[in-house]
């Protein structure tokens, strides 16, 4: 590879003079002169000789196309002159001047020796220049453009007598894309010169190469860093972070807003300064492990914030800081009730009746639901008191909050306590929170209250006078804001005189206490409830569904025990043993044809049947035993075959309903 720099230092100037006159009387350099002299000079002369003149042609840039070119290279022109300036306090009083150029040995700034930079002007080779090989022969600046390498050019190596006095330094300027786009030079008296110039131009033009580079990085930091802000901004968790030093090094809206703080204030401060941290957080900050989705208190300002945390360490080969992200535990909650469903649409006009009982349950029940008093339902079971509470839950203030629903009879006693109430979590082991909390805004409904212990009945009567509810193993009460509805299909005040249940409890639930009527005391519903789960079943099948008029009478006499429960399974089994969509008297079940009512006690006395009611009855019986074969049904019943026929065609009976 050609050399870029003089061959020895000192410089032996004699020795360059005698080479160019050499060169210039004889076009050519004898033989013993050169080894002295770098080879890409010796290349440059000969480019010189075929197309320069006698004397240097500056060329330079018109004020107009100066200040286009100056706009162009603003960026460069930027991060380089902090470098020169450094260079020139450096380099002070030592007859420097420091150059930039474009990519194209234009000058686009100049700075250094006032003196140095004087003699430049003087030469026209200051602002907007060309330091091209063609315009100013050789030099250090043309050469490395030509060269793309760093160029020392010393004394007579130039090529014009003009430069013969000075020595020229120029390094390329690299774009991160390793494109050049400028070159620093450094003009210097030859009598001073040093291979230490060189050095320094490429010290100058490397650490403006790297500044473009860490320019880049910085830019592409605070580009990822603007998305991070937005991306965290957007997120519905609050979102804050801390370094290794537990200063708070950011604070999204949403953690600001659950936290009660002014982002701009806590940033900088320690996380402990600014929170009162729960104990599982502290611990696990202090071990430097996760947790995933625990509940915590945060005591902002003497006011409990409950949410659910999940803390990240951030770890880059060592501890970095963590990031904690806050949901408030309210919203965990309501999202939870929507997505199984605990939002009703059931609205109170939705329920009809036609009965004087049922109108006067329904008035009842509208002025419950612009209360805020507990409600309590009572009925025999299957009556719609759940329904009936949904509605009122929907009808009143809380609709949009949680509507949760707990079966006292289901929860054994020993569990109660820590089923209703929940418990505090200690450790890593996570907490529960009680039923009160996760109805926190809405509505609780406790069906079949009588089952409640008398712990929780306390419990219950405790949350309704001071509107606060304490987990198991906590000490510090939480105010939640819950409105009871309870059913029951118990005597309450016989459990009240035998001291199973509380006489204050019980006073509680009289401000709202609604009776609802069995089905049987109100047969003028049946046929509006009958329609509405017939349209009822018709959009969950997707099948027709029609009801025949003999059995309507026979669904009107029955005394239904099971209540609006029962009436809705049977019309379901009726629909699905029918074949065409129209349920006859034959698909029902035989309970309700024969009218014979099943009880815990003794039976009710069932509705009298008359003979043909009777026959008819004996008939489906037989076709049910016999899968429809009508010779083995004749002979079960007793009768010949033509008088089996004869009855079927009676009462309208397939012997093909009965074949499986």
């Amino acid at each position: 590879m050609d050399r870029m720099q003089p061959t020895a230092y000192p410089v032996d100037h004699g020795a360059l003079r005698h080479g160019w006159e050499s060169f210039r009387a004889q076009g050519e350099l004898p033989p013993a002169l050169q080894e002295r002299f770098d080879p890409a000079v010796l290349k440059s002369w000969q480019r010189c000789a075929l197309r320069a003149g006698s004397t240097p042609s500056p060329k330079r840039l018109q004020a107009m196309a100066l200040d286009s070119m100056m706009r162009a290279h603003a960026d460069l022109i930027a991060v380089a002159i902090p470098f020169m300036e450094d260079v020139h306090q450096f380099l002070e009083s030592s007859h420097c001047a420091i150059l930039l150029t474009n990519s194209t040995a234009c000058v686009l700034a100049l700075a250094g020796d006032g003196a140095a930079v004087a003699e430049l002007t003087d030469l026209g080779l200051d602002l907007g220049a060309y330091w091209s090989e063609g315009q100013l022969g050789t030099n250090a600046l043309g050469m490395c453009l030509l060269e793309a390498m760093p160029v020392q050019v010393v004394g007579a190596e130039h090529y014009f007598p003009v430069f013969q006095h000075l020595v020229t330094s120029a390094a390329p300027i690299h774009h991160v894309n390793g494109r050049m786009i400028g070159i620093l030079g450094l003009v210097t008296p030859a009598a001073s010169a040093t291979s230490h110039t060189l050095s320094l131009a490429m010290a100058v033009a490397r650490a403006i190469t790297g500044q473009f580079q860490a320019d880049l990085i910085l830019e592409e930091a605070n580009r990822r860093l603007s998305e991070m802000h937005t991306v965290l901004g957007a997120v519905d968790e609050g979102v804050i972070t801390w370094n290794e030093a537990g200063q708070v090094n950011h604070v999204n809206a949403q953690a600001a807003r659950i936290l009660r703080l002014n982002p701009a204030s806590v940033l900088g401060q320690v996380v402990t300064d600014v929170l009162e941290l729960p104990q599982l957080l502290r611990e696990a900050i202090g071990q430097n492990r996760e947790l995933q989705d625990v509940e915590v208190t945060f005591n902002v300002n003497g006011r409990a914030v409950p949410c659910l945390l999940s803390l990240r360490p951030i770890t880059a080969g060592m501890p970095q800081g963590h990031i904690a992200m806050l949901r408030p535990i309210e919203h965990v909650r309501r999202l939870v009730q929507e997505q199984v469903g605990a939002q009703s649409s059931l609205k109170l006009e939705a329920i009809t009746g036609r009965s004087p009982a049922m109108r006067q349950v329904l008035r009842q029940a509208r002025t419950a639901a612009r209360g805020t008093a507990p409600v309590l339902l009572r009925g025999e079971g299957g009556v719609g008191k759940n329904y009936l509470a949904r509605a009122i839950h929907n009808d009143g203030e809380r609709s949009e909050g949680p509507f949760l629903a707990i079966n006292c009879r289901a929860i054994p006693h020993e569990l109660m306590p820590e089923e209703m109430l929940g418990y505090e979590g200690e450790g890593v082991t996570k907490g529960r929170p009680s039923k009160f909390e996760l109805a926190n805004g809405g509505t609780l409904l406790l069906d079949q209250i009588e089952n409640l212990s008398l712990e929780m009945q306390a419990a219950v009567l405790h949350l309704l006078e001071t509107g606060f509810v304490m987990r198991l193993g906590s000490l510090k009460p939480i105010p939640v804001d819950v409105r009871l509805v309870a059913l029951t299909s118990a005597d309450l005040e016989r459990l009240v005189t035998a001291g199973h249940f509380l006489s204050h409890l019980y006073y509680r639930f009289g401000v709202f206490s609604l009776a609802v009527p069995p089905l049987r005391d109100r047969p003028e519903d049946i046929p509006i409830l009958i329609e509405r789960f017939l349209d009822r079943l018709s959009s969950r099948t997707g099948r027709s569904a029609r009801l025949h008029e003999e059995a309507l009478e026979v669904l009107c006499r029955y005394p239904w025990p099971g209540n609006v429960r029962e009436l809705e399974s049977a019309l379901e089994r009726a629909l699905y043993q029918c074949d065409d969509g129209l349920m006859r008297l034959i698909d029902l079940p035989a309970v309700v044809r024969t009218g014979r009512v099943i009880t815990a006690s003794n039976p009710a006395p069932a509705p009298v049947l008359t003979i043909g009611e009777a026959e008819r009855e004996a008939i489906i019986r037989a076709g049910w035993a016999c899968e429809g074969r009508v010779t083995e049904m004749a002979r079960q019943l007793g009768i010949g075959r033509t008088t089996l026929w004869r009855k079927l065609k009676r009462y309208d009976i397939t012997p093909d309903h009965f074949a499986r």
